[in-house]
């Protein structure tokens, strides 16, 4: 049985992910620091659950031992968003969402690639934001903590790969779950969003979880150290913003 780790697993993403990986035969793990919402993801699940802070790399280590097998896969998943004007952000912050962001996930992959190396086969799946490649004002440290986590999805299939494993990151747009949920839930912000997309809806967490069962697969074999855009097409719609001279 393959395995596979989710970090942020309490959340929205995380269960999806932990769901549909289940579905396809793999044996989860998940780590999360919220022990009420990571119980009832396991129970939701069928997913094991694993209270971790993913910045603590003594504790990641330690939570990786217990978990009892090098994972086949790992899915960074674990985030934080504080969104503030850069003039207003305090610098804790903008330090905090780097952190869990950035920094965790490079603890996480790490101790997971060192056993995958020794076997020589494995998938580290990061997931960044649309936001890694455009921004808006008041995001804060967010926007620099996802295009990071996205230069390190290419450093680490650039110095991986010849090792045996494959490292991608997933950029979602609007998806209608974790940190977005509350977004959302403004009717006037949901519209308005959903008629951004070319496509016409908001991305459901499960679009997420089907992007990470397919990049985890053999199907994708031949791919590494790509950022794959799941946004229904937020992300190449700038012009349609902008008025376009009529042709005479």
């Amino acid at each position: 049985m393959k395995t596979a780790i989710v970090t942020g697993g309490s959340g929205g993403l995380g269960r999806a992910c932990a769901k549909a990986l289940i579905e396809d035969g793999f044996r989860v793990g998940l780590f999360d620091m919220d022990t009420g919402s990571l119980n009832e993801a396991a129970a939701e699940t069928g997913a094991e659950a694993f209270v971790v802070d993913v910045t603590d790399e003594p504790a990641v280590l330690a939570a990786m031992e217990q978990f009892g097998a090098v994972p086949d896969l790992v899915v960074n998943n674990a985030g934080i968003g504080r969104f503030a004007p850069l003039l207003d952000m305090p610098i804790e912050t903008f330090r905090l969402q780097l952190d869990v962001n950035l920094v965790g996930a490079f603890i996480v992959a790490r101790a997971a690639a060192r056993g995958m190396v020794e076997r020589r086969s494995g998938v580290i799946l990061n997931v960044t934001s649309i936001n890694a490649i455009t921004t808006g004002p008041g995001s804060g440290s967010y926007p620099a903590s996802k295009a990071g986590l996205a230069k390190l999805t290419e450093m680490m299939a650039l110095e991986w790969s010849a090792l045996g494993l494959r490292v991608n990151a997933i950029a979602p747009g609007f998806i209608d779950a974790g940190l977005s949920t509350p977004f959302f839930a403004d009717p006037a912000v949901r519209s308005l969003r959903e008629q951004a997309v070319p496509s016409k809806r908001l991305g459901l967490s499960e679009d997420i979880a089907n992007t990470v069962c397919f990049l985890a697969s053999d199907k994708a074999s031949y791919i590494n150290g790509h950022q794959l855009v799941v946004d229904g097409g937020v992300s190449v719609s700038l012009l349609t913003q902008l008025p376009r001279e009529a042709k005479s």
